[in-house]
């Protein structure tokens, strides 16, 4: 990549997990206007990718699913250092989620690694195998998109 990177936003998640692909979907809609400078990731389930992108981009919202028990649909936006989650001695960087990688992002990189980052979490009604998402999280996803379309395009 040539030149730095203005926003990264990451999508997180299983897609062949129903809800859990939101934030793959988001990122694929976000694709019809993107501008120069921003970079839009389907990360999977790769915390380590999610790390390193971080750390390579001026402004960073990553949007995945979650389980809190609230209402399918419900959208948290927070600083990604409150989303941050320590990571267990033993712990396999196989099995490494974006919160781990954020965590550890910190302690490799610096305290102010993830000062640039957000997230924007979405609950998940039906984690259940299935490609498509259930209608609240459908409706979150292009409330989510309308949010970070004036970044992408460079307006926000």
């Amino acid at each position: 990549m040539g030149s730095r990177v203005r926003l990264a936003v990451i999508g997180c998640g299983n897609p062949a997990r129903r809800d859990d692909g939101v934030g793959i979907e988001v990122v694929r809609q976000l694709r019809r206007c993107t501008a120069e400078g921003v970079d839009l990731i389907d990360a999977g389930t790769s915390g380590m990718d999610v790390m390193f992108r971080v750390r390579g981009a001026e402004r960073v919202v990553i949007v995945d699913a979650c389980r809190s028990g609230s209402s399918a649909g419900a959208i948290f936006r927070l600083p990604a250092k409150e989303a941050m989650t320590p990571v267990e001695h033993g712990f396999s960087l196989h099995g490494l989620r974006w919160d781990h990688a954020l965590y550890a992002g910190s302690r490799m990189f610096g305290e102010s690694f993830a000062d640039h980052a957000e997230v924007i979490l979405i609950e998940a009604g039906d984690i259940g195998f299935g490609l498509e998402l259930t209608d609240p999280v459908r409706a979150a996803a292009a409330r989510v998109v309308c949010m970070l379309e004036p970044l992408v395009r460079g307006d926000g």
